[in-house]
């Protein structure tokens, strides 16, 4: 039985991102690179703000366009929302998949959202980022992945 070698990618970075034009080209080459240096590789992303979507379109468009055959793009979310709930067909198109973090019962929400970042940053190989402040999930995710020897890659111009 051969077993196929699996990358991990995450992905985290600030709810309000503006920077689409700037690094559209940037995220589009690490990929394509990404993507031929491995024999397989899971995309993990939330969906959390417009990074996520970002990142979300910038994969599809280099699964399509590229080699997209040896990736997989997984939306993580922390718990069952209800634009999930009100939407699973679009999100089953969109996604290659979709995991739905099961955090302890009774969990609030936001601590769900940290209990998610947590499991991704422990799941992967490589982090990427955009994280030019440091509060919120993407930072904390971020100094998770030093504290554990995860290489990363901070796209925003001041890496922190």
């Amino acid at each position: 039985m051969n077993l196929i070698s699996v990358f991990t990618v995450s992905f985290f970075g600030h709810r309000d991102f503006s920077e689409h034009l700037r690094l559209e080209l940037t995220l589009e080459n690490m990929l394509k690179d990404i993507l031929t240096q491995h024999e397989y590789v899971v995309f993990l992303v939330g969906r959390n703000g417009e990074f996520d979507q970002f990142v979300s379109s910038t994969i599809r468009k280099v699964k399509r366009d590229f080699c997209g055959s040896n990736g997989e793009l997984v939306c993580v979310l922390p718990y069952e929302t209800s634009e999930f709930k009100n939407n699973v067909e679009s999100f089953l198109k969109y996604y290659d998949r979709v995991e739905i973090y099961a955090p302890v019962n009774n969990t609030h929400f936001k601590a769900a959202i940290s209990k998610r970042n947590v499991d991704m940053v422990s799941r992967s190989d490589l982090l990427i980022c955009y994280v030019n402040r440091k509060k919120g999930g993407a930072y904390n995710a971020v100094v998770l992945a030093q504290k554990n020897n995860i290489p990363f890659i901070n796209l925003a111009e001041n890496n922190i």
